[in-house]
């Protein structure tokens, strides 16, 4: 069959693709991004009708795939680790609900916050929700587990997560392709009652998800994703998941490793092969990139006196994602490592682009406010984030997707007035919405900057749900028309975009400025884009 060069993202993309995907759901956040992107420009997916369009937000991603699953349809839904607690309650649901079509769930998670505001780890969802996980170790189990994802779903009825991490998602990989195989008609649940969750229904779906614990645990231990193979070396049982079997095997030849090894891929873990090497060393090593959840676990089943290493007794550090050298001082192997960088080299800062649309904007707001005093600026999760930094120093907050517009409320609400909010387009049509609705049932005394730069600049350029429809949407949670200012954030036009600034600060009550001008990254494509037409006409 073919080999292609993918990033793990594009493994799953690719496999999902040959697995008779119908339609792809995301919300674009690092590092899942290039699922999405992947499928959106192949001409394979194009040819094959898949469905494949961003989504307002991870919530609605999850609910549309749900849908599709529901009609008997393939269904593939992406996010970061953060998204998934955007989509939490429909994944959590989701479960119990159970599938038709084949229905799998990419989680990608972030260890050391490469591009994320924490580090959580998403095999807590599944295990909360009872929903089997599949943890790639490289690129080709990647594509290959993205295939038997989707079988599984449709063999057990269920959700599945497939969850990886930065480094394979963004690490590239020969992979070998499989046949194509052709996409399920359109076919009902058998039981039109299956998705109405109510408690009666749910009460029973919900022991029918327990009753599949046990076959679910069995099919891990068949399905060749997770294996024993015991070593020469009885003095160390090394226990590793996913990604941080390669992070091991990095430390050794295959002839050197000599201990008992436990690789895992395949979730829920079989107890009997946990028990196997548990039995069969006097220590354990647990490797997992991200927290400790199935260390934790073994510590409650197997505590018996013998020593399980790894990020609960430092042996591993408890944050931040593993490495070889991380794991070669864990099984006290000696380290290279490189000469310190010289004091006179600095990291770099990042900044916002020369040319961005939020330096004006926040200049401006800087001088609007400079009368109230500092500290008052709530922000959002976007390019903008970065005016927290110098030289303009201007926000004093970041948390969570919507946040700024409900923490602003909060604070106008403690008296602290006036209180700023600043999000993005993109951001506000995916969280914002309903505070701004807060904001306006409330008569709150905020003024609401929604940065307009026409695109979900943050993650690459993708279409933005809020294009051509903002002050629409201000108006129809009830915004006053009068209190809706369009500006725009250019230098020539400073002065007067502060005085729009200050007299919607002045106000008391819910006022919205929608500084305008499309992101600078875009432009210079779209700019390039067009010169290169009129050179091929030419």
């Amino acid at each position: 069959m073919p080999q292609l060069l993918l990033l793990g993202d594009e493994a799953i993309a690719q496999g999902a693709i040959d697995s008779g995907l119908s339609g792809v759901y995301a919300y674009p956040g690092t590092p899942s991004t290039e699922i999405m992107e992947y499928i959106q420009a192949s001409k394979e997916a194009k040819h094959l009708k898949i469905r494949a369009l961003w989504s307002s937000n991870e919530k609605t991603a999850m609910e549309s795939a749900l849908g599709m699953s529901y009609a008997g349809k393939r269904a593939l839904v992406c996010m970061k680790h953060v998204g998934l607690n955007v989509a939490a309650d429909a994944f959590i649901n989701s479960a119990i609900t159970g599938a038709n079509g084949g229905l799998v769930v990419v989680a990608a998670d972030d260890p050391s916050m490469h591009s994320s505001q924490n580090e959580q780890d998403s095999r807590f969802y599944a295990k909360f929700s009872f929903v089997p996980i599949l943890e790639p170790t490289n690129q080709q189990e990647a594509y290959d587990m993205i295939r038997y994802a989707f079988d599984l779903s449709e063999k057990m009825h269920i959700p599945v997560m497939l969850r990886i991490t930065t480094r394979l998602a963004h690490s590239r990989s020969g992979v070998t392709t499989a046949q194509i195989r052709l996409q399920n008609e359109l076919k009902l649940p058998s039981n039109l009652r299956q998705f109405v969750l109510l408690p009666a229904i749910a009460r029973k779906q919900y022991r029918e998800l327990l009753s599949k614990q046990a076959e679910l645990q069995q099919l891990a231990k068949e399905s060749g994703f997770n294996y024993y193979k015991p070593g020469s070396d009885k003095s160390l049982g090394i226990i590793a998941f996913g990604l941080a079997y390669n992070y091991l095997m990095e430390n050794f030849t295959e002839k050197s490793f000599q201990f008992n090894l436990l690789k895992i891929g395949q979730y829920p873990v079989p107890d009997d092969m946990v028990r196997e090497i548990y039995n069969d060393s006097k220590e354990i090593l647990v490797l997992e990139d991200g927290y400790p959840i199935i260390e934790e676990l073994l510590k409650g089943i197997l505590n018996t006196g013998k020593p399980i290493h790894g990020r609960l007794d430092g042996t591993i550090p408890r944050d931040g994602e593993l490495t070889p050298n991380i794991v070669a001082k864990a099984l006290g192997i000696g380290v290279h490592v490189g000469k310190d960088i010289p004091e006179f080299i600095k990291n770099r800062p990042p900044r916002l682009c020369d040319g961005c649309s939020h330096n004006d904007t926040f200049l401006a707001l800087n001088d609007a406010i400079l009368a109230y005093g500092k500290g008052r600026v709530f922000s959002d999760i976007g390019c903008y984030t970065l005016s927290a930094l110098e030289p303009l120093e201007s926000i004093n907050s970041c948390v969570d997707m919507g946040a700024s517009i409900t923490m602003a409320i909060g604070a106008a609400d403690a008296g602290l007035v006036p209180s700023v909010a600043a999000i993005g387009d993109s951001t506000f049509t995916h969280s914002g919405i309903t505070g701004l609705l807060d904001a306006v049932n409330n008569n709150s005394p905020i003024t609401v900057l929604i940065l307009d730069n026409s695109t979900t600049g943050m993650t690459g350029g993708q279409t933005s749900s809020a294009f051509g429809k903002v002050e629409d949407i201000c108006r129809g949670v009830g915004v006053k028309e009068e209190h809706i200012r369009v500006l725009k954030p250019l230098r020539k036009y400073h002065e007067e975009n502060i005085k729009i600034m200050q007299e919607e600060l002045a106000y008391e009550g819910v006022s919205v400025i929608i500084p305008r001008r499309e992101c600078i990254q875009t432009l210079n494509r779209r700019m390039r884009h067009q010169a290169n037409i009129k050179s091929m006409e030419g």
